[in-house]
């Protein structure tokens, strides 16, 4: 069964704001910058653009849960868990992430993803496009993975069946 991922209001104004950031950067650069020969924009442009895309590919594209494995889809690399792995998957409030602070990720450009901890549940990966609707999926190996499906209580349902 497939479970779609939105954005949330946040990550939505995040991902607008540093879409026209970039582009008036890239175009101002190329209009104002003319005595400097063309070498610095395009190194720039390279660069936010290459910024902007790795961030759309690790961005999660929706869940998938299978009869034996949970599949994050992304653009660039799916992450695979084996149902056998899983521990346990709850719903939890949004007032035990509140306080999570990004250790290596990406907090609002298409998402919330890569490394993040807080004194509540300690280090997690989320794999989020939302910060409400949470689902923290426990591994046997004490890893702790934070999902946003945009049913969480049928996505919990699932893995009871």
């Amino acid at each position: 069964m497939t479970y779609k991922t939105s954005l949330d209001n946040l990550a939505k104004g995040v991902t607008i704001g540093i879409t026209v950031l970039f582009a008036v950067i890239i175009i101002g650069q190329f209009s104002i910058i003319k005595d400097a020969g063309r070498a610095i924009p395009i190194y720039t442009t390279v660069a936010l653009l290459l910024v902007y895309f790795i961030a759309f590919a690790f961005r999660p594209i929706n869940y998938e849960i299978s009869v034996d494995k949970l599949i994050i889809h992304r653009l660039f690399k799916d992450v695979n868990i084996d149902r056998s792995l899983i521990k346990s998957v709850e719903i939890l409030d949004k007032e035990k992430i509140g306080s999570a602070i990004r250790t290596f990720g990406v907090g609002g450009l298409f998402g919330y993803y890569g490394k993040f901890a807080n004194t509540k549940i300690g280090s997690m990966t989320w794999y989020a496009t939302r910060r409400d609707r949470i689902v923290l999926v426990k591994t046997v190996d004490n890893k702790k993975i934070i999902l946003t499906p945009d049913e969480p209580e049928k996505f919990v349902a699932n893995f009871a069946l």
